[in-house]
């Protein structure tokens, strides 16, 4: 276990320091494009993903330690804020604590410089505050509660956007079926309890299926659309095909980490949840030097691109939510930029 926290810890050095260094001082490109036509297209920052799916194959981080997964979530929420949405408004958050309620990000606000100064340090330099702070949620369902790994909520507004990852890098034939079961029934028993809530899926796979197993790989396509096509499902589903080299293949234990599907919802504390700072020595030699993956977009079915999955959670989010809402996400969708 204390192996597994220590590649987090190291994992989370690396990944803030990735998003860090894509948007400057907290200033994020606007992701939003119009065609000739005038219609708008979400255009996301692969680059940055690719440079992200590079950490935990550096760190031989296998599925177990949560940390390839995780290169996914930090990356959507960090497309989230490309569209707008605030750095305490998206979980996981740019900075430890990854997950800090909005009311305690307003009360920080409001405090005098003097009273803010020793809670906002206890708030980041403790791993986690039990009820507080942490790096992962659970979300009550309707039977029962489920870690979601991408959210925006809000005591005043409920979930907003729940967005669940999932990886497999092999064992494809046998983890497959049970990864599509699992997320079909997820996708039920959140969508039943909230309905207004924008809920996706993404899923991120090794390229090498294309070669190894193409006839999982064209079932697995076909039935991660139609997830994202069924009425009392997601909203949306997406595909991260992933292609790297033999020699940077990550440890397969064949299992993604355990989930206490009756854990008490709210956050989870999670002690390696902050960054180890001087843990990967110079972060920006150990950045250019990150394993090099090349993202298959070129394989990847239209109804499972990241880019429509972008723009159906986000334009979900803002069309179920009054014009008074989300005004920076609004205004970055209105200011979208000519091709």
């Amino acid at each position: 276990m204390a192996a597994e926290k220590s590649a987090k810890a190291k994992a989370w050095t690396l990944f803030d320091r990735i998003v860090d260094r894509a948007a400057p001082e907290g200033v994020h490109t606007n992701p939003w494009v119009k065609d000739a036509s005038g219609k708008r297209h979400f255009q996301p920052d692969y680059d940055t993903l690719s440079l992200l799916l590079g950490v935990p194959l550096f760190l031989k981080a296998n599925t177990q330690s949560g940390v390839p997964a995780l290169a996914l979530d930090v990356w959507l929420s960090y497309e989230l804020r490309r569209a707008g949405f605030g750095k305490d408004q998206t979980w996981p958050r740019p900075t430890h604590p990854r997950i800090l309620p909005s009311s305690v990000a307003n009360l920080l606000e409001e405090l005098t410089a003097k009273e803010a100064g020793p809670v906002r340090a206890k708030v980041e330099r403790k791993s986690a505050i039990k009820g507080v702070t942490a790096s992962s949620a659970s979300i009550l369902g309707k039977n029962y509660t489920k870690q979601v790994d991408v959210i925006i909520t809000d005591w005043s507004t409920g979930p907003e956007l729940l967005i669940s990852t999932k990886r497999m890098d092999s064992s494809f034939g046998k983890n497959a079926p049970n990864r599509i079961e699992e997320s079909y029934g997820d996708a039920k028993n959140l969508r039943l309890r909230h309905p207004l809530a924008a809920l996706g899926f993404m899923f991120g796979l090794n390229a090498v299926i294309l070669r190894e197993e193409p006839g999982t790989a064209e079932w697995l396509f076909d039935l991660l659309i139609k997830l994202g096509q069924e009425d009392d499902a997601y909203h949306a589903t997406g595909l991260v095909l992933m292609e790297y080299g033999d020699d940077a293949v990550l440890p397969d234990d064949g299992e993604e980490p355990a989930v206490e599907a009756l854990a008490e919802p709210g956050v989870e504390a999670e002690e390696d949840s902050a960054p180890v700072v001087d843990a990967v020595g110079d972060i920006d030699l150990t950045i250019a030097n990150l394993p090099k993956v090349r993202l298959r977009l070129d394989a990847t079915p239209d109804e499972l691109m990241p880019s429509r999955f972008l723009a159906a959670m986000v334009e979900r989010v803002l069309g179920i939510t009054p014009v008074t809402m989300h005004r920076g996400a609004r205004r970055h969708r209105a200011e979208a930029r000519q091709l």
